[in-house]
């Protein structure tokens, strides 16, 4: 249940009164599970469906790059449209040069749409003690008063 939040927690719940966390995945020939990201990450730009995952696996390939958040952030022609958030290996390295590089990378590995159409640097993203990312701290900086997606 979610707190103070009673919406939330009837969408959390399936008609037969399973809870479910909004997990995304697919189950390969093998029948392993394979989790891939979260529905409530999606991004929806241009009525197409955005899983930020696939943008943070392409970009944290890259060698400048040492973490990576990728989420949705408003857009007037698009509703919304991708957005990163880069801890680059070297601050210094930081800059319009190395965003142009990261997004070309992107694009090589993905379909362009998928790619952000924008990278800010940060010296450290938030991060729980456990690892666990706050994407939600970043994102809503960029959404200020606005409803997200």
């Amino acid at each position: 249940e979610y707190l103070g939040d009673q919406d939330k927690t009837a969408d959390s719940r399936s008609p037969q009164g399973f809870s479910t966390l909004g997990d995304i995945g697919y189950v390969n020939n093998e029948g392993y599970l394979y989790l891939t990201d979260r529905r409530s990450f999606m991004i929806i730009s241009g009525g197409v469906n955005i899983y930020p995952q696939e943008a943070e696996n392409a970009l944290i390939s890259h060698p400048a790059v040492m973490d990576v958040a990728v989420f949705g952030v408003p857009s007037t022609d698009f509703g919304e449209e991708v957005k990163a958030v880069v801890q680059p290996l070297d601050m210094n390295d930081a800059g319009p040069a190395l965003e142009s590089e990261l997004i070309a990378y992107a694009r090589s590995k993905i379909s362009p749409i998928k790619c952000p159409r924008s990278i800010d640097f940060m010296t450290e993203l938030p991060r729980h003690p456990t690892g666990k990312l706050y994407k939600r701290l970043l994102k809503d900086k960029y959404w200020h008063d606005q409803k997200s997606l």
